[in-house]
């Protein structure tokens, strides 16, 4: 029918018809007919689609955008999503390699590795990964630093610098810190690799000072940080790739903040059932406060 009608003012339709071997009469008619019910629910679905693919960044595949719409109570199926999503141009995120930038360090005392790629934990502020990465932007290297909770993988703190030095990764933990205050972090195990900015004495004094134990990974070994490098490597394809190029540190940090943001509170995480990390630690507050549990 769009070949038709694209040339029809042209050749006329009946020649067209004759030409594709089919009846006019069969132009005319599916001229007439109403769309099928499926064709009608595509139609009233697409919108939904594009809405949560762009609310969510526009990062989000499919899997993502059909969980997300059932969450919404819009039944529908994920085949269908898919065809509509490819009708409509729309596609996820793929992840890139994560290139690492923290150095080798030497720990003023023995550390171990307490977690041994075993990156599970039963409640909040149990265990957290640290970790950094690198933007290119104009002006240089920007470099971010962020720590997640492995229970929820929320992210509870981040910095921005133009520097590697072992500040960035210090004022990430303040930040964490300050995140979790009024929580009960003694105990907390605090798992990274062995970069320098990671065994600095500020670093490690800070940990010991609000009851933290230190974790390291081996030597050289990228897969005993695997979840920060993984959050990373998400962080890199839903964000930094796709808004480049960055024009200055000040870009980065307030494009940063609103990935958290969204990361934290809206972003469905295959590791937690489908639910934001807030709403992940909401619940198990509230089935805490319900059993009478600390």
């Amino acid at each position: 029918m769009s070949f038709v009608d694209a040339h029809r003012e042209r050749w006329g339709v009946e020649p067209i018809c004759q030409t594709l071997q089919i009846a006019p009469s069969t132009y005319y008619a599916a001229k007439v007919r109403r769309p099928s019910r499926r064709r009608q629910l595509d139609q009233q679905l697409k919108p939904a689609v594009s809405r949560v693919h762009d609310e969510n960044l526009g990062v989000y595949g499919v899997r993502k955008v059909w969980r997300q719409l059932g969450r919404e109570s819009l039944p529908v199926g994920r085949d269908r999503v898919a065809r509509l999503m490819r009708e409509l141009g729309l596609a996820g995120v793929v992840r890139g390699k994560v290139k690492r930038t923290t150095l080798p360090g030497r720990s003023p005392e023995p550390a171990h590795d307490l977690v041994e790629r075993n990156f599970k934990a039963v409640a909040p502020n149990r265990l957290w990964v640290a970790d950094l990465t690198y933007v290119s932007a104009w002006p240089g290297f920007v470099y971010v630093a962020f720590v997640i909770d492995v229970f929820s993988r929320y992210v509870v703190g981040w910095r921005v610098s133009n520097s590697l030095r072992a500040e960035l990764a210090a004022d990430a933990l303040e930040m964490a810190l300050w995140t979790r205050r009024g929580s009960q972090l003694e105990g907390l195990v605090h798992h990274s690799d062995r970069g320098s900015q990671y065994v600095a004495v500020r670093y490690t004094q800070r940990l010991v000072e609000a009851g933290a134990v230190r974790s390291v990974g081996s030597r050289g070994d990228s897969y005993d940080n695997a979840l920060a490098e993984s959050v990373i490597g998400l962080y890199k394809a839903e964000l930094i790739r796709r808004r480049g190029p960055w024009r200055s540190l000040e870009q980065v940090e307030l494009a940063t903040a609103e990935w958290v943001d969204w990361w934290n509170r809206r972003r469905l995480h295959g590791a937690n059932g489908n639910v934001p990390p807030a709403e992940l630690e909401t619940g198990y507050a509230l089935a805490c406060d319900a059993s009478g549990v600390a």
